[in-house]
């Protein structure tokens, strides 16, 4: 089966989320009536926290620091903003085997090859969502863990949208006003903060080969 061709945007400014949503919903649209090609957009965020839909109230420590917006994807709070590379992700599923879980595990995958790149080992860890690093090498205690990437999805008519954010170099104190994603037993960290001092650029580049080995296709229009 051939690989649809997919449309790679980077934004350079932050986009502020509600414009991103209708930019999703609009395209989402667009790929089920055949009239838009399949999308990766990648951006940042301006300081903001999202609920997927399974927040819980009690998970919000400090609602009143940034902007809160209720999001359709799947999960419970997170943070966005500068720093951080969101890459929301807009493919037609059904074209690509129909398989859910599939699907979130490449995302993951393409996560881990990405930081693999740098040197970071991403890790899966069962009954916790998103890619987590081990201390230890960094000079962490045996069982410290922090995460390092969030994954979020949500499909409409089996064309998904929303996606992941990789932390590159955000202010991490921001995660403070929330529980992220519902687990407070571990901690959360960056590419720079791991102490590889890379930028949105490069990150953006090796996102860019690594999808090639894990979904196909090239990185055109």
């Amino acid at each position: 089966m051939s690989v649809p061709a997919i449309e790679w945007r980077i934004s350079d400014d932050p986009v502020p989320y509600p414009e991103a949503l209708a930019v999703m919903d609009e395209r989402v649209e667009a790929i089920r009536a055949g009239t838009a090609p399949e999308m990766v957009w990648l951006l940042e965020h301006p300081p903001l926290y999202t609920a997927g839909t399974s927040a819980r109230d009690e998970d919000l420590l400090q609602p009143d620091r940034f902007p809160v917006y209720r999001s359709g994807r799947g999960g419970q709070f997170t943070y966005h903003g500068p720093g951080q590379r969101v890459a929301y992700v807009m493919l037609d599923l059904k074209r690509r085997g129909g398989d859910l879980r599939a699907y979130v595990h490449d995302l993951e995958e393409w996560l881990i090859q990405t930081l693999g790149s740098f040197n970071i080992r991403g890790e899966r860890r069962d009954g916790r969502v998103g890619i987590w690093v081990d201390k230890r090498p960094y000079g962490g205690l045996d069982g410290q863990e922090d995460k390092i990437a969030a994954i979020g999805v949500r499909v409409r008519r089996w064309v998904s949208f929303h996606g992941v954010a990789l932390n590159v170099d955000p202010d991490l104190s921001h995660f403070g006003g929330i529980v992220p994603c519902g687990i407070s037993q571990y901690g959360v960290t960056s590419m720079v903060a791991l102490g590889h001092p890379v930028t949105l650029p490069d990150v953006d580049l090796a996102l860019m080969q690594s999808w090639q080995r894990v979904f196909g296709g090239g990185e055109g229009a």
